[in-house]
């Protein structure tokens, strides 16, 4: 039998079938057929929340990794307020730093939908751990695998993937939403850039080594003047600032970071002269996913921690579970969260299958975070006086999901962005 009729055949037996098992066995078998299968396999889609292998493979490792590694030392970091060194030497040893680098400079060699399946397992334990993950493999990594020169990529995927942390420089005192309108400089000198200027709010500066630094090398000419450079930590007069107290995220420090005459060599400039703005705007609209999967391991991993002491927790002789307003609340914020999966995974989905995804990316990021801010509060609200303790996680995860509505673009930023979106595609009809 050709390729070709089995894979009409797995078709056709997949219409007929009612359940969702036997379905996806034939999904599987379908993918398993060849290249030949999927010209006639438009018809068989999977669901979004449908893992691949990999992914599956991912998930798991990284849940157990989550729970042994990272969880009994929760309580530590946000204490202390910064990254146990321990914890991002077992990410780096677990591949879990350079999930999309190739293996040739060291990675894991997997995929976009891989690195947003390790986010959101790593959110359920410690959003603050999974953001830095984050921002290593939607950003760092991505800006460099994509842009890099031979010698760049060379030089620090290896060290990206097995040892290196990477920081993101764009905000600074006065460029916030309006990031374009940052002074740091970078002036021509010989083969050489001076920088000079300051950023704030830069995740994981005091634990990195490698740093992508927009700069304006010719102000003449506004934000197209921003270029992209690799900084190095041990550059001369690049120092790291004053660590934030944060009310969240606590075990990802924030950092001020300075530059002081800091000499960039002309060869440091990541992708080409002028074009730091498109760059930033591209990485963030993918990193935007990455929040959108934080936020949805942050309430999922919330939930979890709550509705089994409502299952258990009795009022008037019976669970708390089961009084009606209890249980409807419950499966309101089961259902918010849920769509924000579906809202993260589908804009996932179009990225990986390179097709427009930066309205889906916004809206993914502004209700998953939306919908981390309500699941953390009713959880709270659910447990009582308990929840309102440190002696439970819940408190925690209410600290923690405030920033997803900050940082990679604020709620309005996002907001913005859809209604941009969704005018053009009215004025096209």
């Amino acid at each position: 039998m050709s390729s070709l009729t089995k894979c009409r055949l797995v078709l056709s037996n997949g219409a007929a079938k009612s359940s969702a098992t036997k379905w996806l066995n034939q999904f599987r078998l379908a993918k398993s057929i060849g290249p030949v299968c999927q010209r006639y396999s438009s018809s068989l889609h999977a669901p979004l929340t449908v893992l691949t292998e990999d992914e599956l493979v991912m998930k798991d490792t990284v849940s157990k990794f989550a729970r042994e590694k990272i969880g009994p030392v929760v309580k530590k970091m946000d204490a202390e307020g910064k990254t146990d060194p321990e914890v991002i030497e077992e990410l780096f040893k677990n591949g879990l730093m350079g999930v999309e680098i190739p293996t040739d400079f060291g990675g894991s060699e997997s995929t976009f939908g891989s690195s947003i399946v390790v986010i959101e397992e790593l959110a359920k334990v410690d959003p603050g751990i999974s953001v830095m993950v984050d921002i290593q493999n939607t950003l760092i990594n991505t800006l460099i695998m994509k842009l890099g020169t031979d010698e760049q990529k060379k030089k620090y995927l290896p060290m990206l993937a097995t040892n290196t942390v990477g920081s993101f420089c764009l905000s600074e005192p006065q460029s916030g939403s309006d990031a374009f309108s940052l002074k740091t400089r970078a002036v021509k000198d010989g083969s050489d850039y001076v920088i000079n200027g300051s950023k704030i709010w830069i995740s994981s500066a005091d634990v990195s080594g490698i740093f992508l630094v927009m700069a304006n090398a010719d102000p003449s000419k506004g934000y197209k003047g921003i270029t992209c450079f690799i900084v190095e930590k041990e550059m001369a007069g690049f120092s790291v600032g004053k660590k934030e107290d944060k009310l969240g995220i606590r075990s990802s420090t924030t950092c001020a970071v300075h530059f002081d005459n800091v000499r960039v060599p002309a060869s440091n400039i990541l992708g080409e002269y002028g074009k730091g703005y498109k760059y930033a705007i591209e990485m963030l609209n993918e990193g935007r996913i990455g929040i959108g999967a934080q936020m949805v391991g942050l309430a999922q991993g919330c939930f979890e921690a709550t509705v089994p002491y409502t299952l258990e927790r009795r009022q008037f002789g019976q669970r708390i579970f089961d009084f009606q307003s209890m249980s409807h609340q419950i499966s309101r914020v089961a259902t918010q969260i849920e769509c924000a999966r579906l809202l993260t995974y589908n804009a996932c989905r179009l990225k990986e299958a390179k097709l427009p995804f930066v309205k889906q990316a916004a809206m993914a990021k502004y209700y998953s975070a939306e919908a981390a801010t309500e699941t953390t509060s009713k959880c709270i609200e659910w447990m009582g006086g308990v929840g309102f303790t440190k002696d439970y996680p819940v408190e925690k995860y209410y600290r923690d999901c405030k920033i997803g509505t900050i940082y990679e673009g604020t709620t309005n930023i996002q907001l913005n962005t859809i209604a941009k979106h969704l005018e053009k595609e009215f004025d096209e009809l």
